[in-house]
């Protein structure tokens, strides 16, 4: 699999997790969202993320 589909299956999960979690556990939980939404955005302009850091140098290609 490609970093790039790993890095939006990643994404989409910890999105709908911390939807999950703001509604049975805490608000707070949507900081982690937005965190989330940032980092697409940002990557989106400089076509750097930091998880795909991680996912390269856990031997994705």
């Amino acid at each position: 699999m490609s970093i790039e589909r790993t890095l939006r299956l990643i994404a989409g999960t910890f999105v709908l997790l911390s939807v999950v979690l703001a509604q049975v556990h805490s608000a707070a939980w949507l900081y982690f969202t937005a965190f989330v939404g940032l980092n697409l955005l940002q990557s989106g302009f400089t076509n750097w993320c930091p998880m795909m850091a991680i996912l390269r140098k856990a031997g994705l290609k």
